[in-house]
């Protein structure tokens, strides 16, 4: 597993910009948008799956997003659609809950988690995510998170991703 130094490693090598910010741990969004609020960028949330017939999906979608996940398998390709166990994420993607971001596919064998993008996100100029732990945010463009999944890969999907209503 390549890790936060790797992911460093790879940014430079690809001269991709972004910006780094350290803050307390979060564990939620609510959490996580109230420590980002005075970063600049579109704040995601990430939902890590297991479809029916036993593959693996990382969602990433806007914060505020209520993905409707009866919708959502028709969306990526899939069928029925649950939240993947702990134990899971740690194995597949070297993270534990709370740290899930799209740059943990830098620590997945290229097949074994399909990484799937919201549309808006991946057109976004500045996308806020973990680099693998839930202490800090870096700011990076859609695109560049696109560059970098491809980079190590993946084949990540691009998808306008289901919601339900606001309450």
């Amino acid at each position: 597993m390549r890790g936060e130094t790797g992911l460093l490693a790879d940014l430079g090598a690809l001269a991709i910009p972004f910006a780094a910010y350290e803050h307390e741990a979060v564990f939620t969004v609510a959490e996580s948008d109230t420590v980002n609020a005075a970063i600049p960028g579109a704040r995601t949330k990430n939902l890590f799956l297991k479809d029916h017939g036993g593959a693996f999906w990382l969602v990433t979608v806007p914060s505020e997003a209520r993905v409707d996940l009866k919708a959502l398998p028709a969306a990526i390709g899939s069928k029925r659609v649950s939240f993947g166990k702990a134990m899971d994420m740690e194995r597949l993607l070297g993270i534990a809950p709370g740290s899930v971001t799209p740059l943990a596919a830098i620590n997945a064998e290229p097949g074994s988690v399909a990484v799937v993008i919201d549309a808006g996100l991946a057109a976004a100029d500045r996308v806020n995510v973990h680099p693998l732990r839930n202490t800090a945010t870096l700011g990076l463009a859609g695109a560049a998170i696109l560059d970098l999944l491809r980079h190590w890969g993946h084949r990540p999907l691009v998808a306008p991703i289901p919601v339900q209503d606001p309450i």
